[in-house]
């Protein structure tokens, strides 16, 4: 017999606002704990000293991760000018200082040459593995390490607000781009010192801000029982992955992990929503279709020569 697995078995996202100085591992913890759940994880880390947006699954709703791993983020951020740190944020070692302070129109001028495919470096206060040990970790023994630039996507780049002492800008960027990155190589164009002061996490895919809910609320609602309140569907994270509706017997089929010949028009129909995916600008799992019965996932699949093989199955 297996083992009895602990928690209760509760399915679906919790759109979390974290806190400052929470770690993801802290929040997840703590997440897992007011809902009893027997499985929690979370996409995309975000920094202690980061606050926003932290998708956390709980349940079912893992399976489906790494997905949301793949979509756009918006941050939101503030540059001190004057000390630059090891960390490129207020938590790291100042290492270089100046009086230089860069203006407006100077700040604004080096913004477009950030929007668009870039080679961006990795702070050397990062989790990028090197020889099988963090970045990070590697930093904080002082050990110096070679990042490599590697290729990353920023859409928008724009300037909210500037005293000349401070700018704040907002960030809509895809996968694997460090704002911390963003703001030390500005820093360097504009000739001045500076290093992320404030940083936050605004959406990730189709979480954002609207559905967001404190650590302290989800409280709340657990202590009125009414927790459920603040749970998003598991589908939540698969927003852009097209959807194909199966009858009972069908969904039956793929949970025993059988494939599906398609009729002519339900392959239409995929190709169709797979072509605009794509068009979109979605390049990450170009075969995958939910398979949906009665509005709830049944299983993810990939179509391949008009059958549709399940590859995770969701046992809702």
């Amino acid at each position: 017999m297996g083992r009895t697995k602990k928690g209760d078995p509760v399915h679906g996202w919790v759109c979390l606002d974290k806190s400052y100085e929470m770690t993801s591992t802290e929040a997840v913890s703590k997440v897992r704990r007011l809902f009893n759940a027997q499985k929690a994880g979370h996409a995309g880390t975000l920094d202690p000293l980061a606050t926003g947006i932290l998708p956390i699954a709980l349940g079912e709703a893992t399976k489906t991760v790494p997905y949301l791993m793949e979509a756009d983020k918006v941050y939101s951020f503030t540059i001190s000018f004057g000390r630059t740190t090891d960390s490129c944020d207020a938590e790291g070692r100042v290492i270089a200082e100046s009086t230089a302070r860069p203006d407006r129109e100077a700040l604004e001028a080096a913004l477009p040459a950030y929007i668009g495919e870039i080679q961006q470096v990795p702070p050397a206060f990062s989790a990028v593995k090197v020889d099988g040990k963090r970045a990070y970790d590697l930093a904080r023994q002082g050990v110096e390490v070679e990042l490599k630039a590697r290729a990353v996507e920023i859409f928008d780049l724009r300037l909210d607000a500037f005293d000349g002492e401070t700018a704040s800008l907002s960030l809509h960027c895809g996968k694997g781009t460090y704002v911390r990155s963003v703001a030390r190589d500005l820093c360097a164009d504009l000739g001045v010192c500076g290093h992320v002061s404030r940083l936050r996490r605004e959406q990730v895919g189709a979480f954002d801000t609207k559905s967001a809910i404190t650590l302290e609320k989800l409280g709340d609602l657990v202590h009125r029982g009414a927790q459920l309140e603040a749970l998003l569907a598991v589908e939540t994270a698969l927003d852009d992955i097209p959807a194909l509706p199966v009858t009972q017997d069908e969904a039956s089929k793929l949970k025993q992990g059988r494939d599906l010949a398609l009729l002519p028009r339900q392959i239409a129909l995929v190709s169709e929503a797979q072509k605009a995916r794509r068009e979109a600008g979605f390049d990450e799992f170009p075969d995958t279709v939910q398979a949906v019965l009665k509005g709830q996932v049944q299983a993810l699949c990939e179509l391949r020569a008009g059958r549709l093989y399940p590859t995770r199955i969701l046992n809702l």
